[in-house]
């Protein structure tokens, strides 16, 4: 039997970072939703949330799992359940990319803490200010023209 416990935090954002998520009820709906269908697709989410225009898990990959799949999963089904049930009344999207990082298990109550109060947090960052601290903090740099596609 293979044990596997890779624990990994993916940030992504809407489409051109248009705040479709600008209520507390559609998060909630949203989130939940995620939270379904990630059990349903065998996906270990360990928590979700974000703001209005974006979205962190927190994810324990399976074995014969990997992070641009489970993000796929993710990303594409709750784009199209959200457009399906009409929960925002123009055509939704997730940006193509994603951010993605390892956690290890000695920070997870930091990470989940850090996803839970993203309501908090966003009252005095916005998620420009976010991304770029994540940046900075993992030495990541920005290739001109991919916050645009």
């Amino acid at each position: 039997m293979s044990w596997i416990r890779i624990w990994v935090h993916i940030v992504f954002s809407t489409k051109n970072r248009i705040p479709f998520l600008n209520t507390r009820s559609i998060r909630f709906k949203v989130f939940r939703h995620i939270r379904e269908n990630a059990k349903e697709k065998g996906i270990w989410l360990d928590c979700v949330n974000g703001h209005q225009d974006h979205a962190h898990c927190l994810v324990s990959l399976g074995r014969t799992q990997n992070i641009s799949k489970v993000a796929q999963l993710i990303k594409g089904e709750s784009s199209h359940w959200i457009n399906k049930t009409q929960l925002i009344k123009i055509p939704f999207g997730w940006q193509d990319d994603f951010w993605a990082v390892s956690v290890s298990e000695s920070h997870l109550q930091r990470v989940r803490n850090y996803i839970h109060n993203q309501e908090e947090h966003h009252r005095k960052k916005d998620f420009t200010e976010e991304i770029e601290k994540f940046m900075k903090k993992y030495g990541w740099t920005l290739i001109k023209g991919d916050a645009e596609e």
